[in-house]
């Protein structure tokens, strides 16, 4: 169309800073996710362990509750790094569960739509367009597992004292890493499917396979070989192992029972990879799905 009257005027207003236009893509992205009802009311559900989380610790240091409840202190479970690495893995089911629902249409809804040149021709980089589709889950994901923990870590450490605090800091950063760990490995998985896959119902579905098919594998791989070495193609296993490691729970032996003969298990000594090996593994995960974005994250395709 010619414009024969030049009468447009450049945008005077106030600009967005640089550092922040990424997060315009969450803030209209939470938009759409909480709109479903469903939704909504299964990321509620995904408090309720840290409400008991919270009713525990209460309890540890209540005398008047525990003796209404007839409860004797010792029966509780101990406020220890087991407890915390326990609910830290519980709050990342449910992170799984919500990336399952919210990663795959991040990128795919824009590639079938063909919506990246919109995004792309303002200026807003493509390394922008990804940190803002990462912060979705993020956000998100930050709200149910790290974030409550390190206020419960912090509850604790008010009931029990100064001392308790600092001889345990190490038990947040513990809390923290393996949060993000949690997050940033399914997050990752996730928009690296959906740029691939421009189906949600096939990106979850290939999601799912990714963390559960390999994991049925490798335990195969370990039953047959008597070995643990099969955990290292499964993305679980590893993950496991490295929140172990960063509890101080990991165990790098374990008696496996082979058999029973006459009554009498036959029991061999099986070790776990190293926990070096586990960390690169999953950064050799992290650096594949980051490739793979940057290769499809493109202003334009060229179809042959």
């Amino acid at each position: 169309m010619a414009v024969y009257e030049v009468t447009y005027k450049p945008y005077l207003g106030k600009l967005t800073p640089e550092w922040s236009r990424f997060l315009v893509i969450p803030r209209h992205a939470f938009r759409d996710v909480f709109k479903s009802k469903l939704f909504t009311a299964f990321f509620v559900i995904c408090f309720i362990p840290l409400l008991v989380e919270a009713i525990l610790i209460y309890l540890h240091h209540n005398v008047n509750a525990l003796g209404i409840l007839k409860v004797n202190v010792r029966e509780l479970l101990p406020i220890d790094a087991s407890f915390f690495r326990t609910f830290v893995g519980l709050q990342a089911s449910f992170a799984f569960f919500v990336t399952l629902l919210v990663g795959p249409p991040l990128v795919a809804k824009d590639l079938r739509n063909n919506a990246l040149p919109l995004f792309l021709c303002r200026p807003f980089t493509r390394t922008e367009y990804v940190a803002g589709k990462m912060s979705v889950l993020l956000i998100l994901l930050s709200a149910i597992t790290w974030v409550p923990q390190l206020l419960l870590f912090c509850f604790q450490a008010q009931q029990e004292g100064a001392g308790w605090f600092v001889d345990n800091l190490w038990l947040a950063g513990a809390i923290f890493i393996a949060s993000m760990i949690w997050i940033l490995i399914p997050a990752l998985l996730s928009l690296a499917i959906s740029s691939l896959v421009k189906w949600r119902v096939i990106a979850s579905g290939a999601l799912l396979g990714l963390f559960f098919i390999p994991s049925v594998f490798g335990e195969v791989v370990n039953q047959i070989m008597q070995t643990r070495w099969g955990s290292i193609i499964s993305l679980s296993a590893l993950m496991n192992n490295v929140t172990a490691g960063l509890f101080g729970t990991f165990e790098r032996s374990t008696i496996h029972i082979t058999g029973f003969d006459k009554g009498v298990a036959t029991r061999i000594m099986v070790s776990e990879p190293p926990l070096w090996v586990c960390w690169f593994m999953l950064f050799l995960v992290s650096a594949v799905c980051l490739a793979l974005l940057s290769r499809k994250v493109k202003a334009y395709e060229v179809v042959r």
